[in-house]
């Protein structure tokens, strides 16, 4: 069996993709697995470090701010149709799947074409437009929220899954001492994780910087913070040193810290909200604030309102009142335990044996 897997742009369209694609080798241990992505982009560095094969096409988002970048936009859509169809020709898949990003695209526009099983999975409550023009050419696509199918063309060929998750957080508790040993502090205190999705957030930054240099005392609790790659430079820049602080770019082995957390905060993406529920881990959420529709204020309300997590809008974050919240919450062990309960109620463990049962469904089908 051959797959054709695309997504692109942030860890939220690549982890499903990941996620998906070891389901498939784990079900069906030949499948042959070609990633097709952007060039130069995040996922031409993570999928290959997953030993899968990478190809690049030309890709761009949709821009509506000059007619130059519509015209440029244009351009590459075309261009990396042309280039997909190449690939895909070369390779022959019996499937191709996109879990979102632009990249997708002209993907999936091209196995249509070539008359390939086309399949796409949405992660988010309010689907990518991506996505919404894709439903017009898939066999099925798989979807997160059952709200979310009123976007999609064709919703007869739509099915609720959730989201899947990748192997890593299959066995957190066999890992637990060896990532104690790996990242662990030399102190009694409690650890919190933090994190802004793939590429970091800028207010999360700003304000845990702020809480370190000027009011983040060595025995408060210890602190596992990934900047994302392109802030960590500035984000260590004048930063005081504390024995109780880590910093990373990025983290991917973010397993290990999520297995000796007692606390994580992050953005609401909904790959990061399907990891917190299905780890079962208390939260304070953060929603960035300019995603598509809001829809992470959207998502963190949800595990807001089922006592999951707390939630904190970006205009709302202060450095000394976030601090009082995380102390607040760190002494009160039941209340930790109860929001991770409440985490859990959301978790989909089984998403990505559907996808792919679902998928093989349709190649034996023939439809």
């Amino acid at each position: 069996m051959k797959i054709a897997v695309s997504g692109g742009g942030t860890g939220g369209h690549i982890y499903p993709a990941i996620a998906i694609i070891e389901e498939f080798i784990k079900l069906y241990p030949d499948t042959e697995v070609l990633y097709i992505g952007r060039k130069n982009s995040l996922e031409s560095i993570l999928v290959p470090n997953q030993g899968y094969e990478f190809k690049g096409i030309t890709a761009s988002p949709l821009s509506r701010k000059s007619i130059k970048k519509i015209f440029k936009t244009g351009g590459d859509t075309l261009k990396g149709i042309s280039e997909s169809k190449k690939i895909l020709k070369e390779f022959n898949p019996d499937f191709v799947i996109g879990t979102g990003g632009f990249v997708t695209g002209p993907v999936l526009y091209a196995a249509h074409k070539l008359r390939k099983k086309v399949f796409f999975h949405e992660q988010n409550s309010y689907p990518g437009v991506t996505n919404k023009i894709l439903s017009r050419y898939a066999n099925k696509y798989f979807v997160t929220f059952k709200e979310s199918l009123k976007y999609f063309k064709n919703q007869e060929n739509g099915i609720i899954t959730g989201n899947p998750i990748r192997n890593k957080f299959l066995n957190m508790d066999e890992i637990r001492d060896e990532a104690n040993f790996h990242m662990g502090f030399k102190n009694q205190n409690k650890n919190i994780l933090v994190f802004g999705g793939s590429n970091g957030s800028g207010k999360l930054n700003q304000v845990f910087k702020e809480m370190i240099n000027e009011n983040l005392n060595q025995d408060d609790f210890n602190l596992f913070f990934v900047t994302g790659k392109n802030n960590y430079d500035s984000f260590v820049k004048d930063m005081k040193v504390l024995p109780n602080v880590k910093v990373y770019p990025y983290l991917d082995n973010i397993q290990e810290a999520y297995a000796i957390s007692d606390l994580v905060i992050t953005s609401s993406g909904a790959i990061t909200l399907a990891e917190l529920s299905y780890l079962g881990m208390p939260s304070i959420l953060v929603p960035k604030a300019y995603t598509t529709e809001n829809h992470q204020v959207y998502n963190a309300l949800e595990f807001k309102n089922r006592g999951a997590s707390l939630m904190i809008e970006e205009k709302d974050l202060e450095s000394s009142n976030l601090k009082s919240k995380i102390l607040e919450l760190l002494n009160d062990d039941n209340r930790l335990k109860e929001m991770g309960e409440r985490a859990k109620e959301f978790a989909t463990p089984n998403a990505g044996y559907e996808i792919v049962q679902e998928i093989v469904k349709v190649g034996s089908n023939g439809k």
